[in-house]
């Protein structure tokens, strides 16, 4: 069953998103596994971002999990950050190995102005430096704040992306504490996103944030390992279960290539035979060339093929051929070719000679 990656940086609502897709699974009837940094991390807290060999330990940990789990039975879903392009690819490469379906849900908090944390057709605000007071409705004697820059009467917009497309805005209250969105992007975070972050263990200071936001790679749908993506701002609105249920279960599985299928087993005997037959043509080919000039044609034994003299060859320089050779065919092995293995060789032999 399909494998769902989300991501996005701390505190844009990554954990109450792949709730909510929990239970919308759930409710259908399917075996959903959630593996978080909570469940990896156990007593630590989110400094492990800090430390590179602590991060990539966690990193093989959360891909350890997901490949357990990873079936065509069940629904995994990973809430971590995923902020890494080559981390992602290496989650397609599990997802096609099992032969099962993969998509990308995109987190994004309302009010990032940094492009390196917009996905492609995300729309950015206009305004280059705005400052945005939250407060409480107690505060204002149960009436709603004022309108500001990028406000539509005191409720922010905000919208969703589907693999690039653009809907229409969907309105989002605003109702939580003062933050300033000019200073540094990730601080422009409700309490609601905070608490959702929170209740997981994880403790980001401005630091951490900052240096997370410089090195995050957003995901982009160009990219086969980040299609099919999904992109959505804030907490308020609604998930595209429709999009997402379509590109989990109706969209066709895609098929292994090379990189990720394995490799059928070579039986000892075509082994056996395969290093038999070609330390006897490299035998034949050594004692040949002694009395042969350049241009002679060579005939060896238990081969029906020629090959062309042109200089004298080193046993290196053929042992190193025989190798190539032997690697490839145990890659590809066929006993309906064992009768045509000295010809394959010499035919190998004579295209990377000349």
């Amino acid at each position: 069953m399909p494998l769902v990656v989300f991501c996005g940086l701390p505190y844009c609502g990554k954990s109450r998103r792949a709730e909510e897709l929990r239970g919308a699974l759930e409710a259908e009837g399917r075996v959903v596994h959630v593996v978080g940094d909570a469940s990896v991390l156990g007593a630590e807290d989110a400094t492990v971002y800090g430390d590179s060999a602590r991060e990539k330990a966690l990193r093989a940990a959360l891909r350890a999990s997901v490949e357990r789990r990873l079936s065509r039975h069940d629904v995994v879903i990973l809430d971590s950050l995923n902020y890494i392009k080559g981390f992602r690819y290496e989650l397609y490469c599990l997802a096609r190995t099992a032969r099962t379906p993969l998509c990308l849900i995109y987190c994004v908090q309302p009010g990032s102005r940094s492009p390196r944390r917009q996905a492609a057709g995300v729309v950015e605000s206009r305004a280059p430096d705005v400052r945005v007071s939250w407060r409480p409705r107690a505060e204002e004697g149960g009436k709603s704040p004022a309108a500001g820059p990028g406000v539509r009467g005191g409720r922010l917009a905000t919208g969703s992306v589907v693999n690039g497309a653009v809907p229409a805005d969907v309105p989002r209250e605003l109702g939580c504490r003062e933050v300033e969105a000019a200073d540094f992007p990730a601080r422009a975070t409700s309490e609601k996103e905070k608490s959702a972050d929170c209740a997981s263990g994880a403790a980001f200071s401005p630091e951490l944030l900052e240096a997370l936001t410089l090195r995050f790679e957003a995901p982009d749908s160009r990219n086969r390992w980040d299609r099919p993506l999904f992109t959505v701002v804030g907490l308020e609105e609604p998930l595209p279960f429709a999009e997402i249920r379509s590109a989990l279960f109706e969209n066709r599985v895609p098929p292994p290539h090379q990189a990720t299928q394995s490799q059928p087993l070579a039986s000892g005997s075509f082994l056996h035979q395969l290093d038999q037959v070609t330390n006897q043509v490299l035998t034949g080919l050594m004692e040949a060339q002694k009395s042969a000039i350049p241009g002679d044609l060579l005939t060896l034994p238990g081969t029906t093929e020629h090959l062309l003299f042109t200089r004298p060859l080193t046993m290196a320089e053929l042992s190193r051929l025989r190798r190539q050779f032997i690697s490839y065919t145990k890659m590809h092995p066929n006993h309906e070719n064992l009768p045509r293995l000295a010809n394959m060789f010499l035919q190998y032999l004579s295209q990377s000679l000349h």
